[in-house]
C-alpha cells in the first residue's frame, strides 16, 4: 500500500472515530423521535432548561414549553418535569420555566421543578433516581433531541422526544446548535458508558409520584 494510501486510510479512520459518538446518538433514539402529535402517551414530560433572559424563558426554550403545554393539554402527559439551573447566575431557569407553563394554561400543581439539571446526562440520571421517572417524553430543540433521548434511554429511562424544528424562525442558533451537538457527542457517549453521578445528587423524592397519582 503506497504511502498515500496510508494517509487516506488514516484520515477516514480519524474521521469515523470522532463522528462515532455523533452516529450512536443517531441511532440509539431513531426510532423514539416523534411530531408532538404522534408521540407515544408518556406520565411525564421533561423539559430541558436553557438560557432566561430578564424579560423570562428565551425564544427557543418558550418553544420547548408551548411543546410541553401542547402535550399537556392534548392529554399526552400527565405532568411535566422542569429541569435546569435554577441559580440565581442561571436568571432561575426552572421558575421562569414553571411561571411561563402557568401562563399558558398548565395547572402549577401538575409542573414539578428539577433545580440541579445542569446537563443533559444529569437531567436523566435525576430524573431517574430522585423524580422516581421511569417512563417520559422529553422535549428540546430537535438539533438536541437524539443526544437528550439516548442519554435518557443510557440511563434506564423509557424516553420519547419531541423536537422542535426552530430552523426557520431561529437559523443562526440553530445552525450553531448543530455544530456543537457534534462537539457535546463525545461527552455523552462517555457519560453513558462511565454511568457517572450527577453533579448534584439528591435523595428520591414522592413530589412527582403524587402529581400522577392525582391525576
Amino acid at each position: 500500500m503506497s504511502s498515500g494510501t496510508w494517509a487516506a486510510a488514516a484520515v477516514a479512520a480519524v474521521v469515523a472515530l470522532a463522528l462515532a459518538p455523533t452516529v450512536w446518538v443517531w441511532l440509539a433514539s431513531l426510532r423514539h423521535r416523534f411530531p408532538a402529535e404522534d408521540v407515544p402517551v408518556r406520565p411525564v414530560a421533561i423539559v430541558l432548561g436553557a438560557a432566561v433572559w430578564e424579560s423570562g424563558p428565551c425564544p427557543m426554550l418558550a418553544r420547548r414549553l408551548d411543546l410541553a403545554a401542547r402535550l399537556y393539554t392534548a392529554g399526552r402527559v400527565r405532568a411535566v418535569l422542569v429541569s435546569g439551573d435554577n441559580r440565581a447566575v442561571s436568571r432561575h431557569e426552572t421558575d421562569a420555566m414553571t411561571a411561563y407553563l402557568v401562563a399558558h394554561g398548565v395547572p402549577e400543581e401538575d409542573v414539578v421543578a428539577d433545580p440541579h439539571g445542569y446537563r443533559t446526562w444529569d437531567t436523566c440520571v435525576r430524573a431517574r433516581d430522585t423524580y422516581g421517572v421511569d417512563g417520559a417524553t422529553v422535549v428540546t430543540q430537535a438539533f438536541h433531541l437524539p443526544r437528550a433521548v439516548a442519554l435518557c434511554r443510557a440511563a434506564g429511562v423509557d424516553a420519547v422526544g419531541v423536537g422542535d424544528p426552530s430552523l426557520r424562525r431561529r437559523s443562526r442558533a440553530t445552525v450553531r446548535g448543530y455544530a456543537r451537538e457534534i462537539g457535546a457527542n463525545p461527552k455523552a457517549l462517555l457519560d453513558a458508558l462511565l454511568r457517572r453521578p450527577p453533579l448534584h445528587p439528591d435523595p428520591p423524592t414522592d413530589t412527582l409520584r403524587a402529581v400522577l397519582e392525582r391525576a
